[in-house]
């Protein structure tokens, strides 16, 4: 008799807490917002790059010439976002720098490769004019530092367009995640990055339904 207990307690458990995993944002499995759509300057970008934004979801994030600084920050999302989701079939984060910061992106991936896999984390080097235009192409009203950097990170999806929320409660329209901001990471980034990978899945769910 326990072990039927057992058995149906797990049976009701385990969709219960799939069901929390991905509901528990505030927007419970509404669509992520577009705020852009068809970034071309992403799409050109991939060809003749290992990069391939295109099926891709991705967090994209500008280090420019100031690796050592924004990597610290980047291991924020490392710990609460890329650890959690990096094994997610076409979820990859990329991340910009300049010529001169190449050298530097081998110890960055050991540390990663500490606890996950860095093969998803990948790196676009980029001439500075290149990086100013692909910044350009996110058609926001930000802007990057002196050093071609900048503390957000972005969310592109499959189909080239820009993610974020369009009535955030402190910013109004958020089109980056600060990634110098632990909370911020561990909440509003957390939430949106689950929000969109369960779009994705129950979208494929539906596909392969009508397909049979």
């Amino acid at each position: 008799m326990t072990k039927k207990r057992l058995v149906l307690a797990i049976l009701f458990i385990l969709p219960l807490v799939a069901y929390l995993f991905f509901s528990s944002g505030i927007n419970n499995f509404a669509k992520l917002p577009k705020l852009k759509n068809n970034i071309s300057t992403l799409e050109q970008l991939s060809e003749g790059s290992a990069v391939d934004f295109e099926k891709k979801i991705t967090l994209l994030s500008f280090f420019g010439k100031d690796f050592d600084t924004k990597k610290v920050y980047a291991f924020n999302v490392k710990e609460k976002i890329y650890d959690r989701y990096h094994e997610f079939k076409d979820f990859q984060v990329v991340s910009v720098i300049t010529p001169d910061q190449v050298q530097k992106i081998n110890d960055f991936k050991a540390e990663i490769d500490k606890t996950s896999s860095s093969k998803n984390w990948k790196f676009i080097v980029l001439e500075p004019d290149n990086i100013k235009k692909l910044f350009r192409s996110l058609n926001t009203d930000l802007s990057l530092d002196q050093n071609l950097a900048t503390n957000l990170m972005f969310i592109i999806d499959k189909n080239l367009s820009l993610r974020g929320r369009s009535d955030d409660e402190d910013e109004g329209i958020k089109f980056g995640y600060d990634m110098s901001n632990i909370a911020e990471i561990s909440d509003k980034f957390n939430d949106d990055v689950k929000i969109i990978l369960a779009e994705y899945r129950l979208a494929l769910k539906k596909y392969k339904a009508e397909r049979q």
